[in-house]
């Protein structure tokens, strides 16, 4: 298995006073759920939250404006999920982040946990921080329970055994969307030349790695609610797709010096 290298500076405790923290919303097409999900983020866990619209056919940017304190930034057309992000993190990295967490406003994930899932960064145990719904819950069971759909819970888990035999990792998911990130692994990677799709999640995975951060999981509660964004089965596959293609891709440019863009 691959032992990275790490490319960043040694891992140091902060202060939160110090620290800077940056909650991003990715969204589209949110206005049913973007208040109760910004209403359950625990004060003072936050610096600043940024909501960035790619391009709703709703209501989500006139109901976000009307959110105190909400910042918000429009595509003027669709981007797509890994188009989206990238606009969430160039803006607060220039806002002046040290660490950027992104939050779904579809109320999916818990938004109480904000603070647990920055903790792990302040304490100097990691550069990165995964909120996993595969680690369960002894009182409310694990994502099934919660309403995952059985395709996407075995789709999830075929695909993170296959990346974590490629990687060398022991994730126990490699794909949710609740995440936290220090400013110094975002700026050690080139995020900007990922997938403007789903896979953007999974490449920028890859690109942590080989810089040699360092990663702690936490448990997360979801919600499969009727109002909680989902894509459905055709997307599902193309998406497991794709994440097979990039690890096609990382190993022709680790082991056959195939090089390719996001890996440089």
């Amino acid at each position: 298995m691959k032992k990275f290298t790490r490319k960043l500076p040694p891992l140091k405790k902060r202060k939160r006073e110090d620290c800077r923290i940056v909650v991003v919303m990715p969204a589209y097409n949110a206005e049913k759920t973007l208040k109760e999900t910004y209403n359950l983020i625990p004060e003072e866990s936050f610096d600043e939250i940024l909501l960035v619209d790619d391009a709703s056919k709703d209501n989500t940017v006139e109901i976000a404006k009307t959110i105190k304190g909400l910042k918000v930034i429009k595509h003027q057309k669709n981007l797509g999920y890994g188009g989206n992000q990238k606009t969430c993190y160039k803006n607060a990295l220039k806002n002046g982040a040290d660490i950027i967490i992104m939050l779904h406003p579809d109320n999916q994930y818990d938004p109480m946990i904000i603070p647990n899932i920055a903790l792990p960064i302040l304490e100097g145990q990691a550069d990165v921080v995964f909120a996993s719904r595969m680690l369960g819950d002894p009182l409310h069971g694990g994502p099934l329970q919660n309403g995952m759909p059985f395709y996407k819970y075995i789709f999830n888990k075929i695909l993170t055994n296959i990346e974590n035999m490629v990687l060398g990792t022991y994730f126990t998911e490699f794909h949710t969307g609740y995440r936290a990130y220090s400013s110094e692994a975002l700026k050690a990677i080139n995020f900007e030349a990922n997938s403007e799709g789903f896979v953007f999640d999974n490449e920028i995975i890859v690109q942590l790695l080989m810089k040699g951060v360092r990663f702690k999981e936490i448990p997360v509660l979801t919600s499969y609610h009727v109002n909680a964004s989902s894509v459905d089965f055709k997307t599902s596959v193309i998406y497991g797709v794709d994440v097979l293609r990039t690890i096609m891709k990382y190993i022709m440019h680790l082991r056959f010096n195939i090089k390719n863009d996001i890996f440089l």
